[in-house]
């Protein structure tokens, strides 16, 4: 995570309290934030998905890559400071450097989550009740080629068929 802080180095600080709510699931706002010391909680609903305090965790990029509403709540835990970019789509765009660790950073996570549905896809197969309709559930998903809101992958968003 420290090779990708090194690209905020020059973009300005925001100090939060604890409590105090960096971007709200839902919102659109295109901001790129990168958290420079503290924690932050991660939290899809009222349920907490991550608790992120490594200097570098970036917050808001699936919002700016995928041009999306943030898909999350991000909240400090205590104080925090994080490097705030307001155009983070023409960010990465000019820091391609910074845009190849970050899709490594989301591969691993991918991967990660491909994972762990593969195993629930596994534990729950021939269950022969409706536990094992997670399975269908699960291939959808680890399937699906479209993009959220509605619109299809297309060549521009570098899909291939």
């Amino acid at each position: 995570m420290r090779e990708i802080l090194v690209h905020f180095s020059d973009i300005p600080l925001r100090t939060l309290s604890d409590g105090e709510v960096l971007l709200k699931e839902g919102e659109r706002t295109g901001h790129l934030y990168a958290l420079a010391s503290g924690k932050l909680e991660v939290l899809r609903g009222e349920t907490q998905v991550a608790v992120l305090e490594e200097p570098g965790s970036l917050i808001g990029e699936m919002a700016v890559l995928l041009d999306s509403a943030h898909t999350a709540t991000a909240r400090a835990l205590g104080p925090a400071s994080v490097h705030v970019v307001e155009d983070g789509a023409a960010f990465m765009s000019a820091h391609p450097e910074l845009a190849w660790l970050v899709s490594r950073l989301l591969a691993r996570r991918l991967n990660a989550a491909t994972t762990y549905l593969a195993d629930i896809k596994r534990q729950f197969a021939g269950a022969g009740n409706h536990l094992e309709m997670v399975g269908e559930v699960l291939e959808s998903l680890m399937h699906q080629q479209g993009l959220r809101g509605g619109r299809q992958a297309s060549q521009r968003d570098g899909y291939r068929d």
